[in-house]
């Protein structure tokens, strides 16, 4: 969780805070945030300022000199001492004079909710530093009203907590309904399939056969498909093949995968950008799919060799990488690195129907795009706002100065997708009026020309308490107060985290359950079961 400041209050660089600026990410789709669901309970005002030349609605003010600072403090007022939370491998930011900007890249991966339910269910805790906030966020659908054309619709909501003058706001962006199949661009997908020894695990090889079986019967005549194997070595088991009366060729190179040995990872990545390169089509949406547990034991194991030759491709050819992650081992964070490097998105799987969802539910309806190097902005009122923390979003930081700048990498970000970004905000006793403008910028993809949209919110929209507020911020509210207590925690889990009005995960337990019963979602029903796997290991 990123820390703001407005104050005036300084803190010490953590010696090992400044990691999580190396990589900047995008994205391929959502999790369950790529849900067409119009409509939105929340409060908002959305204003349309599109082109490059657009005033920013920032407090009319000089930015404060020097670079943003971090630590690693975990608490939720004051600065922290150096070092103080680097344990758990997060990032901390403080501005180093009142600043009253957040600015970041817009990323949704889904794969750190993902797998920490799937170390619960193991009856395991998960390692903190496999935590992000913001991918447990965002794996909720969230109802926010979408744009009648490409771009994004901006919602701006929140409620108060039980902390006195502590509120959590939420910034909710959405893009378009995804067009039918028939409707999109055809896609180049090259599929980059781990087939080493220890994807033999049930649960990892077997499933990715199956769901890649039951997506190619989905996909269109006009879509390819290639597929790229690698263990101690890469092979090309299938050249860019249009599907058409082909399919046949894909099933038996699907159903022929077998595990094999050791795992170069890197050999996989580089055979797999060199097939997709090969295989491109003009006027395609250009894919590679990269299906591992990402634990690299031969070959080149250095994960900045092998993002850069990621980075090369993307930029060079536009090819970008969406990577599933499979197994109760997994490499987590190369994974997400590689995913970063490649303007992709990552998402985990555990079970058939995760698979079924991710690659023919969702892969084939989002293929398309319609924003790139997708940007947020939000600019807090210093008449109304003392202090504020973006949760989550670590890697993912912009320099404020940067958000106009087109040539520093965003998000890619397709139709049907939702973007969530919570912070936490405390507000001067009695302030009344503007508390924020939330502002996004992206790139037309295809004429690159940029474009923003905005919204607001008032003091006087916030609700009265996060555990009354719209269906959405409550399960937006339980899933970051999660994270958070499984982030932060180290003695126990049941003390609350980091962030205002934090329960203990015996009380978050009961509002989730409740919260599940009153919605009957089923994707909250499994955050309530996991909130409690977590409550019973403590």
């Amino acid at each position: 969780m990123n820390r703001y400041g407005t104050d005036g209050k300084r803190g010490r660089r953590g010696t090992t805070a400044l990691l999580a600026l190396t990589l900047a990410g995008g994205l391929l789709l959502t999790g369950c945030g790529g849900d067409d669901d119009a409509s939105s309970g929340a409060k908002d005002t959305t204003s349309d300022s599109r082109g490059g030349s657009a005033p920013m609605p920032a407090p009319d003010r000089p930015r404060g000199e020097g670079e943003q600072r971090y630590d690693g403090g975990t608490s939720s007022g004051g600065a922290r001492e150096s070092g103080e939370g680097e344990k758990n491998g997060d990032s901390r930011e403080i501005a180093p004079d009142p600043d009253y900007l957040s600015t970041f890249a817009l990323d949704v991966d889904t794969a750190s909710y993902g797998y920490a339910r799937r170390t619960l269910s193991e009856g395991r805790l998960p390692d903190p530093s496999t935590v992000r906030p913001e991918e447990f966020v965002n794996s909720f659908r969230q109802d926010y009203q979408r744009p009648d054309g490409d771009g994004f619709s901006v919602t701006v909501d929140g409620a108060r907590t039980d902390d006195e003058d502590w509120s959590l706001v939420r910034v909710g962006l959405a893009t378009r309904p995804a067009e039918r199949q028939s409707e999109r661009p055809p896609a180049a997908l090259t599929f980059v399939i781990d087939v080493s020894g220890s994807m033999a695990e049930p649960g990892r090889l077997d499933l990715a056969q199956e769901a890649l079986g039951t997506m190619t019967d989905r996909l269109r005549d006009d879509d390819s498909v290639a597929i790229v194997t690698f263990s101690d070595e890469a092979e090309t088991v299938l050249p860019m093949t249009r599907l058409g009366d082909r399919r046949g060729r894909v099933h038996d190179a699907i159903d022929g995968l077998e595990p094999m040995e050791s795992t170069n990872l890197g050999a996989g990545v580089e055979t797999g950008y060199e097939t997709a390169v090969e295989g491109r089509r003009e006027g395609a949406t250009n894919r590679v799919v990269l299906v591992s547990d990402a634990l690299a034991n031969t070959g080149d194991t250095d994960a900045d060799t092998i993002l850069e030759r990621v980075a090369t491709e993307r930029r060079e050819h536009g090819v970008t990488l969406f990577g599933v992650g499979v197994g109760s081992d997994y490499g987590d964070a190369l994974m997400e690195r590689l995913a970063d490097e490649g303007d992709g998105h990552t998402t985990y799987v555990s079970t058939t129907e995760d698979a079924r969802e991710v690659f023919s539910e969702q892969l084939p309806r989002h293929i398309e795009l319609t924003a790139r190097d997708a940007k947020a902005q939000v600019a807090f009122d210093p008449e109304t706002v003392a202090e504020f923390r973006l949760v989550g979003y670590d890697n993912r930081q912009v320099a404020d100065e940067d958000f106009r700048d087109d040539r520093v990498d965003g998000g890619e970000v397709g139709p049907g997708h939702t973007v969530t970004a919570l912070y936490a905000v405390r507000t001067r006793s009695g302030a009344d009026g503007h508390l924020a403008t939330a502002t996004v910028r992206w790139l037309d993809p295809d004429s690159r020309t940029p474009h923003e949209e905005s919204g607001v919110v008032e003091t006087d929209a916030l609700d009265d308490s996060v555990w009354d507020a719209d269906r959405g911020l409550r399960v937006t509210a339980t899933a970051a107060y999660f994270a958070d207590a499984l982030r932060t925690s180290d003695d126990g889990y049941d003390h609350g985290g980091s962030l205002p009005g934090a329960p203990g995960l015996s009380e978050l337990s009961e509002r989730a359950d409740g919260l599940a019963d009153r919605t009957e979602d089923e994707d909250v029903r499994e955050l309530a079961e996991a909130i409690e796997d977590a409550n019973r290991l403590a």
